[in-house]
């Protein structure tokens, strides 16, 4: 399981220079959120045999956590740089809105609201909405 996790986290964080050569910067992040909902929906999955090995105080944790923040962080610093989004976003604000959006809802079909809730927020941050 714990191969499972790390194969996930690092596709995500794989997934942002093809996203940034074939997308519009803004684009490229719209994608990724998208992507990160996936990543969610699998890390749900497989979370309770994971069990303490992605605790705050483990390895995996910390490992996990800094390659999804230099993603989300690398996404938005482009997309700011090319005026597509507002300028006055934080990345890990970003990441904090993401995770609220996967975790806060338990019931089925969690999913599909978490794309609408994202796609509302990346409306949010476009500077010619």
């Amino acid at each position: 399981m714990e191969a499972v996790y790390r194969r996930e986290v690092e596709q995500l964080a794989e997934a942002v220079p093809q996203l940034l050569k074939t997308w519009t910067p803004a684009d490229a992040l719209h994608k990724w959120m998208h992507l990160f909902i996936d990543y969610i929906a699998t890390k749900r999955l497989i979370a309770p045999a994971l069990g303490p090995l992605t605790g705050r105080s483990s390895a995996l944790y910390a490992s996990s956590s800094e390659l999804i923040t230099g993603a989300i962080s690398t996404l938005v610093k482009r997309a700011v740089a090319s005026g597509d989004v507002r300028k006055d976003i934080e990345p890990s604000d970003l990441l904090r809105a993401m995770v609220g959006v996967s975790y806060q809802n338990p019931d089925a079909g969690w999913d599909a609201s978490a794309r609408r809730v994202i796609d509302l927020l990346m409306d949010g941050l476009r500077r010619n909405v």
